[in-house]
C-alpha cells in the first residue's frame, strides 16, 4: 500500500505542478474541471444520486463550467457569502446531526456547493494572486494533514469525532495547526492576518476531511473510489482542499 501511495504521488505531483505553473488559463481551467467533476462523480455515488441521474447531473455541471470559463464569469459576492455560510454554519450542523443524503435536490445542491466554488477559486485565484501564492495556500492543507497524522500517531488520546472518523484526535489537530502556523509565518511573515488565516484554513481543512469521512461512513464505503492506487479516490485527496481553498477565496474576494 505504501509503495502504491508513493508511486501514485510521484506521478500526480509533477502533473499538478506543471499545470499550475505552466498551463495556459484555458488548460488550467480544464484541468481543475476534471478534478472537480471526478470528485463530484464520486460524491454522487456516495449520496444516493442514481446512475441514471448522474450523467445529466455531471454533464450539466460540465456545460456550466464551459460557459463560465468561456465567458470569464466570476462568482458574485452573494455566492461567496453562501460559501462561508455553508462551511461555517451548515457544515457543522451537518456533522453534528449526521444528516444523510439520499439523492434529490439536497444532494444536487450540496454537491454543487462543494465543487463549483472550489473550481472557481482555483481558476480565479491563479489569475489574481499567481501560481506560487496559490500553491502556498494549498500547501496549508498538505502541511496540516501530514503534521496531524504524525502528531496523532505519537500523542493522540482524545478522539475528535469518533463516530465519524475514529482515527482523528484533538492532539493531531493541534499538531497540524502548529505546523501550519510555522509554515505560514515562514512563507508570509509573522502578523495577525497570517495567524488568523492559519487557524481558519486549518479548521476548514479538518472540517472538509470530516465531511467526506461522514459521507463515506453514511454510504458504508472505505474510499470514495479506487481511481488512485494507494490513495482511494480523487475526493479522498481533495476533501480538505475543497474546504480550505473555497473558504480562502471567499474571504479574499469579500474582504
Amino acid at each position: 500500500m505504501l509503495k502504491q501511495r508513493i508511486i501514485t504521488a510521484l506521478i500526480l505531483l509533477p502533473v499538478m505542478l506543471g499545470m499550475l505553473f505552466w498551463a495556459s488559463d484555458t488548460l488550467w481551467a480544464a484541468f481543475c474541471a476534471l478534478i472537480a467533476l471526478t470528485a463530484l462523480w464520486e460524491y454522487a455515488r456516495m449520496t444516493g444520486i442514481s446512475q441514471r441521474e448522474r450523467t445529466p447531473y455531471l454533464a450539466g455541471t460540465a456545460v456550466f463550467m464551459l460557459f463560465a470559463a468561456a465567458g470569464n464569469w466570476m462568482l458574485p459576492a452573494v455566492g461567496w457569502l453562501a460559501v462561508l455560510a455553508f462551511w461555517l454554519a451548515v457544515m457543522p450542523l451537518w456533522l453534528k446531526n449526521k444528516w444523510k443524503l439520499q439523492g434529490g435536490w439536497r444532494a444536487y445542491a450540496a454537491g454543487w456547493m462543494l465543487v463549483l466554488p472550489f473550481w472557481f477559486a482555483l481558476t480565479v485565484l491563479r489569475a489574481d494572486i499567481g501560481a506560487l501564492p496559490l500553491l502556498g495556500i494549498m500547501g496549508v492543507v498538505w502541511v496540516a494533514d501530514t503534521a496531524a497524522y504524525f502528531s496523532g500517531k505519537a500523542f493522540g488520546r482524545r478522539k475528535l469525532a469518533p463516530s465519524i472518523s475514529p482515527g482523528k484526535s484533538w492532539e493531531g489537530v493541534a499538531g497540524g495547526l502548529a505546523a501550519v502556523l510555522v509554515y505560514l509565518v515562514c512563507w508570509f511573515g509573522f502578523n495577525a492576518t497570517t495567524i488568523i488565516a492559519g487557524i481558519v484554513l486549518t479548521a476548514a481543512s479538518v472540517c472538509g476531511d470530516l465531511l467526506e469521512s461522514w459521507l463515506k461512513r453514511a454510504a458504508g464505503i472505505k474510499d470514495s473510489s479506487s481511481l488512485l492506487p494507494g490513495h482511494g479516490g480523487v475526493f479522498d485527496r481533495v476533501d480538505g482542499l475543497i474546504a480550505a481553498v473555497s473558504v480562502f477565496a471567499a474571504c479574499y474576494f469579500l474582504l
